[in-house]
């Protein structure tokens, strides 16, 4: 591990006109992995999911990051809580997938908690040093973006801000577009593998001929803006392609003619359009396993049902064929042949470039030996 953490800080440092790619036991070393797990993960930022998912006091969905089950509720004060979803008791986890609900009854004995948390109802416990008070669920620091839920398992993380790219969403007014469409699924491969697959336009053209090549050919794709803890990339449509859908007003053609893609690290990549918002969220459980989590949204009425159903059909192929490569690659970055590689321009390749030079800040920062 101490070898891939001094191969991350020399890559990092190489000239912008000479990238490299990290070498295969940086994604396949459980080591590693369990060294982001105490750092870069566990101090992260993490989106779970789009704020319409909880529209109603009671509507709740559960995720987990790491080791850590959470329940992601609407209280009755109609704010967005993220509980630690672990009863007090005996840490039964109180709740699986998602609905709406008074209480959280916990199934192995009945202990009862309200939508804030708090403990209703505790049966047969008479016990004089039993404080029903001190029983409250433990409350994750949540921050609500664009219409996203983030939360961070560190209780003293601060609030992020990203001005530049909140300019750079602003004219699609992200927030307000309308949830169609929620899915999971496990992906073997390693999480920061679907951040740079997710995040670069080279292979567009090569993996998804059907799909994606004819609206967003590889030869077009352009770097946007990047900063810190993010970065960006248009994949931009041919002129002879009409743009899916009017969008917001105000929307330039150029924002019309294009895919603006973006990572906010460590965990979440998405892809926005003038009509169109997808956005996947990566839970990473070990080094050569994730739980994906993707939804797509539509800018308020822009799209007909039968369309939206096709846009859905159409990312299930996308994330098919992406899942086939990076599953295929996982199995080959075990080889001792899986070195170092030249990564492409900054058109096609820099926001690699932006995740790893984030990456070895952040270990230097956080990394311990």
């Amino acid at each position: 591990m101490t070898y891939l953490r001094d191969k991350l800080q020399t890559l990092a440092a190489l000239p912008p006109d000479r990238p490299m790619g990290m070498p295969g036991g940086f994604y396949t070393s459980q080591d590693q992995f369990e060294h982001e797990a105490r750092t870069v993960l566990r101090s992260g930022w993490h989106c779970l999911g789009r704020v319409d998912e909880v529209p109603e006091p009671g509507d709740f969905f559960t995720a987990q990051i790491l080791n850590e089950p959470l329940l992601v509720v609407r209280g009755d004060d109609s704010a967005v809580r993220v509980l630690a979803n672990v009863c007090r008791h005996r840490g039964m986890p109180l709740a699986e997938g998602r609905g709406n609900t008074k209480r959280f009854v916990c199934s192995y004995h009945a202990w009862a908690y309200g939508r804030d948390g708090g403990l209703l109802r505790a049966p047969r416990m008479e016990n004089a040093g039993f404080d029903a008070k001190s029983c409250k669920l433990p409350e994750h620091t949540v921050q609500l973006w664009n219409g996203f839920i983030y939360v961070n398992l560190d209780a003293s993380a601060k609030p992020f801000e990203h001005a530049e790219l909140d300019d750079m969403l602003a004219p699609y007014k992200t927030a307000d577009f309308r949830l169609v469409h929620v899915a999971e699924e496990d992906w073997q491969t390693n999480w920061k593998c679907l951040v740079e697959n997710f995040m670069e336009g080279y292979h567009l053209s090569v993996v998804h001929p059907q799909t994606l090549h004819g609206y967003t050919p590889s030869g077009l794709s352009r770097k946007l803006i990047s900063g810190d803890g993010y970065t960006s990339y248009a994949a931009n449509y041919p002129d002879n392609i009409t743009p899916r859908g009017d969008g917001a007003p105000g929307l330039s053609e150029a924002e019309r003619k294009r895919s603006s893609l973006f990572a906010k690290f460590p965990t979440q990549v998405a892809s926005q359009a003038a009509s169109l918002l997808v956005s996947l969220s990566i839970f990473p459980i070990h080094a050569n396993l994730i739980r994906v989590k993707w939804t797509m949204s539509v800018y308020r009425d822009n799209l007909d049902h039968d369309t939206i159903q096709q846009r859905i059909a159409l990312w299930e192929e996308v994330n098919r064929e992406d899942r086939e490569k990076l599953e295929r690659m996982q199995v080959s970055l075990h080889s001792a042949h899986a070195v170092e590689g030249p990564l492409a321009g900054d058109d096609y390749e820099g926001t690699i470039r932006d995740f790893q030079i984030w990456l070895a800040q952040q270990d230097a920062a956080l990394g311990v030996a």
